[in-house]
């Protein structure tokens, strides 16, 4: 017994996140470096007025942590940053000109700075180091007056989350949250189809508040939970089906050398929404999805000033000019799977609506391609072979 309770004690003082990717990582690291980097360059422009107060404080590294590392958090959000940083700042600075004892000035520099955050709805952790950064340089402050929570702290905050805003586009994350009523992917009102739960955002909200959880989770990012949690409950029931029992074996493939214009003629022979791109030996190499040509096909008709009813046209110009080939517009991140996974693990991969199908490899070679058509078939013939049953 006693063994046991040492074990728990151990494993709740160890990590509580799971283990992070090298690549989610670097992706962080690389936007902290870019937002700092771009506040730095402002300081040490030679136009800049020094005495504006434009500098780097500690507090920046702790804002960027939050930003690049967890976007999602509504810690993070450009409103919860800006706000909460500069409202301590306020705060800090007004107890600097009215307190003069150090341990009084900072303690309640700190505290009151918490307060003040979360009635502005704009809790922000770094807002408590602006705080004490503050309080722990009084005549600085005395110098700056308020001054000190427009610049360096609103201002290099902004720039902070306006880098975050523009790195989390160009490398596929969401900043700022995404909010309930956003489009979804295709650019409708409607729900994603795996966030249909039927709970309005009022519920979602009240279960975050019933929970505390309503600063760490977004209304949006619950729904995504709550339907992930949903869809692999949902792949329990799917039985000892693999990918090898429904996935299409007779494939139609591309070289990645191949033309744009030879995949266009592929698509339209066979009807299909997408094609493997392989190299010798049937090395899978990614695919091409239908709407990677439609992009490219508008993107180029709008470059060349056409209309879009020509752009296939353009596209196949600038195919055989630029040399396009299908290497250069194929998904090399679209989800796989083995030919002896189990179809549960297809349902989360097709549910989002980005992906019409899943390539099935063993080890680096392409043995069979499963459609979202596949598995609505084998789901609907299991269906009917459970209602069978029942019905004995």
């Amino acid at each position: 017994m006693t063994t046991t309770l040492t074990r728990r004690t151990l494993r709740a003082l160890g990590p509580a996140i799971p283990i992070g990717s090298v690549k989610e990582s670097l992706r962080a690291g690389g936007g902290a470096l870019l937002g700092l980097a771009a506040a730095a360059l402002v300081v040490l422009l030679p136009a800049v007025n020094l005495d504006l107060g434009l500098y780097l404080i500690a507090p920046f590294g702790a804002t960027s942590v939050l930003i690049f590392a967890v976007p999602s958090s509504p810690l993070a959000q450009p409103w919860s940053a800006v706000i909460g940083n500069s409202a301590s700042a306020v705060v800090a600075v007004a107890i600097c000109l009215t307190i003069d004892d150090p341990n009084l000035r900072i303690t309640l520099a700190v505290s009151l700075a918490i307060v003040a955050m979360i009635l502005l709805r704009a809790l922000h952790p770094p807002g408590g180091a602006v705080a004490m950064t503050a309080a722990m340089n009084a005549e600085t402050m005395h110098e700056m007056g308020f001054w000190f929570a427009l610049s360096p702290v609103a201002l290099g905050t902004a720039l902070l989350v306006a880098v975050g805003i523009v790195y989390a586009r160009a490398t596929g994350r969401h900043y700022p949250l995404r909010q309930f009523e956003d489009p979804n992917s295709h650019g409708t009102d409607d729900p994603e189809p795996a966030e249909r739960l039927g709970l309005s955002a009022e519920e979602l909200t009240d279960i975050l508040a019933s929970y505390r959880q309503s600063l760490n989770l977004g209304v949006e990012d619950l729904a995504r939970l709550i339907a992930a949690a949903e869809m692999q409950a949902a792949s329990h029931r799917t039985g000892p089906l693999t990918a090898a029992d429904i996935m299409s074996r007779d494939l139609v493939t591309v070289p990645g050398d191949a033309t744009l214009g030879s995949a266009a003629d592929l698509f339209r022979q066979h009807g299909f929404t997408s094609l493997p791109v392989t190299g010798p030996g049937d090395v899978y190499l990614g695919v091409i999805f239908q709407l990677h040509l439609i992009r490219r096909a508008r993107r180029d008709a709008f470059a060349s000033g056409k209309r879009f009813g020509s752009a296939m046209a353009v596209l196949l110009e600038n195919d055989a000019e630029l040399g396009l080939r299908a290497e250069h517009i194929m998904e090399t991140d679209a989800p796989v799977i083995g030919p002896d996974d189990p179809v549960a693990g297809l349902l989360p991969k097709m549910a989002d609506g980005r992906f019409d199908a899943v390539p099935v490899l063993d080890g680096e070679r392409i043995v069979g391609i499963v459609t979202r058509t596949d598995l609505i078939a084998a789901l609907a013939r299991q269906s009917l072979n459970i209602a069978s049953e029942e019905g004995a």
